[in-house]
């Protein structure tokens, strides 16, 4: 059971579901802030970031993609786990905020109780990485490419890459096993746990922006067409 003293920023303008939320978090045990725009938020972040933020997308001013980007791109607040909320439920939206590094997403109307333990889920495979990362120092190399679990770094030919946390989970996942080839929705029950639910595209967008971000490393993530994708042997 995750630590529920931990802290939570909602960030929601509507003010039902602000109070709704509100209630059923510290019912939950949970320390929790509030913010209603975009700009309030960013701001609480900076001024004692939260252990999990809850992110509505459609928020005046600084919208919740716009936050998600910021909080991702800030070295204090990169880890930062996410879970986006939202009436927005088009693939589109699913397929950006995963991009953008949310950890979740769950759309509304939603259940109080389905959100309780979305966050708890988040919550304890955060802590069981962080666990895995401290428990070993292993360096995994293949060819260029450098993973050190134990300091959430990848490094290609010997320069840092900058990676979300969600693709160096992908990245790590494949490369412990090259050769074998995973389906998309393995990677995910890998990477986010069994009852995380997500479409083939907001895989395959994880799997190009690694491609990307790895340089001539890329190629090492192999697409097998009809079955998924697998770390290129050696």
């Amino acid at each position: 059971m995750i630590n529920q003293s931990k802290s939570v920023l909602v960030v929601e303008d509507e003010e039902d579901i602000l109070a709704l939320l509100h209630f059923n978090l510290i019912k939950e045990g949970y320390r929790v802030e509030c913010a209603v725009c975009g700009e309030e938020a960013l701001k609480k972040i900076a001024e004692t970031p939260p252990d999990l933020m809850i992110l509505d997308l459609m928020m005046p001013g600084i919208d919740g993609l716009e936050i998600c980007r910021r909080v991702r791109s800030n070295p204090e607040t990169e880890n930062l786990p996410i879970i986006m909320v939202t009436a927005r439920g088009e693939e589109a939206d699913v397929v950006r905020g995963l991009e953008l590094g949310a950890d979740d997403y769950v759309p509304k109307p939603f259940s109080i109780k389905v959100l309780l333990a979305r966050i708890q889920a988040v919550l304890r495979r955060r802590q069981e990485t962080s666990e895995k990362a401290a428990a070993t120092e292993d360096l995994l190399v293949r060819g260029d490419l450098s993973i050190h679990p134990g300091r959430n770094q990848v490094l290609v030919s010997g320069m840092p890459v900058d990676l979300t946390f969600t693709e160096f989970r992908v990245l790590h996942f494949l490369a412990r096993q090259p050769g074998w080839v995973f389906t998309r929705y393995q990677i995910v029950n890998a990477v986010r746990g069994d009852d995380y639910a997500v479409t083939d595209r907001a895989v395959d967008v994880q799997i190009v922006g690694l491609r990307k971000k790895l340089g001539h490393c890329g190629p090492y993530i192999e697409t097998v067409r009809g079955v998924g994708y697998r770390f290129r042997e050696e």
